[in-house]
């Protein structure tokens, strides 16, 4: 795709190249007839008022200059685009150079002047207006050529009248092959209304895409709005079902390889479009101060959060950037997708279990990280409601032992990540991770560094995520099980829950908790229902009822906790009460009947009455 792209574009390039001896030959022209209108303006059209010489001495010294002046600076060598702003400012340059040289040489070098200053300041607009109009029909030439839409191309319309639309549209009629005709836009924004785009034009808003498509006879709607949010995607897609348009999409810039956006990057609509779109505005600044040049430690860095964090994290220039995870595979892989190779033979990856507190100071102490990042844990709510201990060895004291020895490093930041399920917790994973937040506060209230948590719900794209299982379902025929027909969950592409969890990083305060804004919480069932609608075959929804821990509404915050975004808009903070490690010998992983009890009560008094003895 990317190079069928680059061809036709090269091909657009040659239609818009004139050879840079016939441009060399245009400016000439443009110069010879500036000169002579400017000197007949001066003299009231009295030609005899001036002798030949005179206009000849000016022209031949002004398109020496300029022929000159546009060979060194690339004018007549195609380097910019015929047309381009780019290629205006140079012609701009050129000009100007040329008119300096004819004032130096009629007031300076020359024994008398050969022609009024006023004919070269005139002559030298003159020039500029006739070379660049002459570049411009050329181009408008092209692009007119270009609108003819190829026989067989398919009718679409364009919903966003913007630059992506722009770029969309002026790809598909500058590529003579081209599989697309755009016959119309669509736009929400009312200032648009009358607007054309490569002589499209605006022909409403989506709330008539039925009857536009019907009107201009389009069996294709093309989403050319890359910033353009889940719940817009989710609204558009259920009014092209109701129009039977086949909808595409320009996937966001962060996709795009050269961040170009053309009508070879239309893909189809995924169920992460509609889920995950989240425009994120990410202070790179506060990112880079606490990144680059540091030493940063991941653990879990072979997991899904995990992986996609220790990628994101590269691009900030760490000074160290060590990938502890217990899975040599997923260190294998992650180490492949950073660097290209994956040989292992790097320190910096680290096989080390996190339950191990032996292991885990002896990589702290030799590593001596500036921050780390905990994204280590068991997540799988089923599994664990059916093992509790295991989530307490792992996510409970797994963590204390990361804080233990993240301590004793003297970590400067430490972010523990967290989940959406701590959040008036309901199940053991719940449980486990609110006093995995409790545990952070605590430290955070005793170690120099700052110690925090990020807080987040369904990412998409993770092990496990509930439309992976889904599209595996419809893969085998069916039946896609839903637990109940009301169950809603928030979600959040991998991507961009680890650039937020990045960019709280740099905000966090000591002990808060920082949860991060999913968008309007969407219908399980709803996206199983989607997802039938695109099968080629009938595909049956099977209710299986709520499994045991599990709530039919997820929420972001608790009761108890306040909405406070001060820092950024898509980052909440709330205070997280302390957990001292002391409080935690209650927990006897021995007793399973007992120990989602004692969860239950530290996750409610926050500190245990062994707890208050000891702060």
């Amino acid at each position: 795709m990317l190079m069928a792209n680059h061809m036709r574009g090269g091909e657009r390039e040659r239609l818009l190249k004139t050879p840079g001896m016939v441009l060399l030959v245009v400016d000439s022209a443009a110069w010879a007839v500036g000169v002579l209108a400017a000197m007949a303006l001066r003299f009231d059209f009295e030609f005899t008022a001036w002798s030949v010489w005179a206009p000849a001495t000016a022209i031949a010294i002004t398109v020496g200059a300029q022929v000159v002046a546009g060979t060194l600076s690339g004018l007549y060598a195609g380097r910019w685009r015929r047309g381009s702003l780019d290629e205006g400012l140079a012609l701009a340059r050129a000009v100007l150079v040329s008119c300096a040289v004819m004032l130096i040489a009629n007031d300076i070098v020359l024994d008398a002047r050969v022609v009024p200053t006023s004919v070269v300041l005139a002559a030298a607009p003159a020039a500029f207006c006739g070379a660049g109009a002459a570049r411009f029909l050329e181009r408008l030439a092209v692009l007119r050529r270009g609108r003819r839409a190829p026989s067989g191309a398919a009718p679409v319309l364009i919903f966003g009248a913007g630059d992506g639309g722009s770029r969309v549209i002026s790809s598909m009629q500058s590529d003579p092959e081209g599989r697309y005709a755009p016959v119309g836009l669509l736009d929400d924004d009312p200032s648009k209304r009358n607007l054309r785009v490569g002589g499209v034009p605006v022909l409403g808003t989506r709330e008539r895409l039925g009857e536009i498509a019907s009107a201009v006879g389009a069996d294709m709607m093309i989403v050319a709005a890359p910033s353009i949010s889940s719940e817009s995607l989710r609204d558009l897609s259920t009014r092209a079902l109701a129009a039977d348009l086949d909808m595409r999409i320009v996937p966001p810039v962060t996709e795009l390889i050269d961040g170009q956006v053309g009508a070879d990057d239309v893909r189809p609509l995924t169920e992460a479009d509609l889920l995950g779109r989240h425009q994120i505005d990410t202070d790179i600044g506060s990112i880079a101060d606490y990144i680059t040049g540091r030493r940063v430690l991941v653990t879990g860095a072979g997991g899904s959060i995990g992986s996609e964090l220790c990628r994101q994290l590269h691009r900030f220039g760490p000074e160290a950037l060590i990938m502890v995870d217990r899975d040599e595979s997923a260190l294998h892989s992650v180490q492949m997708a950073i660097e290209g190779r994956a040989l292992l033979d790097s320190d910096r990856l680290v096989v080390a279990d996190i339950r191990d507190a032996e292991r885990l100071q002896e990589v702290f102490m030799y590593h001596r990280p500036d921050v780390v990042f905990h994204t280590a844990a068991l997540k799988h709510l089923p599994l664990l409601e059916m093992h509790p201990a295991e989530a307490v060895k792992t996510n409970i004291h797994g963590t204390l032992n990361v804080l233990e020895a993240a301590a004793s490093a003297d970590v400067d930041r430490f972010v523990n990540i967290s989940t959406d399920k701590a959040a008036d917790p309901t199940s053991v994973l719940g449980y486990t991770k609110r006093i995995a937040e409790q545990l952070t506060s605590w430290y955070a209230a005793r170690e120099k560094g700052v110690y925090l948590s990020v807080r987040f719900g369904n990412v998409l794209g993770s092990r496990g995520s509930v439309l992976g299982a889904f599209e595996r379902q419809v893969a085998e025929g069916g039946p896609i099980t839903v637990t109940h027909p009301e169950v809603t969950r928030y979600f959040m592409t991998v991507t961009e829950a680890v650039q937020l969890v990045v960019q709280a990083g740099a905000v966090g305060l000591d002990g808060e908790a920082l949860v991060l804004d999913m968008g309007e919480p969407v219908k399980i069932v709803d996206v199983a229902r989607r997802l039938v609608a695109q099968a080629d075959r009938p595909i049956e929804i099977v209710f299986t009822g709520l499994r045991p821990g599990e709530k039919l509404h997820e929420v972001l915050l608790g009761q108890s906790e306040t909405d406070d975004r001060h820092a950024h808009p898509l980052i909440s903070h709330c205070r997280v009460p302390a957990q001292s490690p002391l409080g935690l010998e209650v927990l006897d992983v021995g007793d399973v009947d007992r120990l989602r009890d004692t969860m239950i009560g530290l996750c409610r008094t926050g500190m245990s009455p062994a707890t208050h003895l000891n702060v």
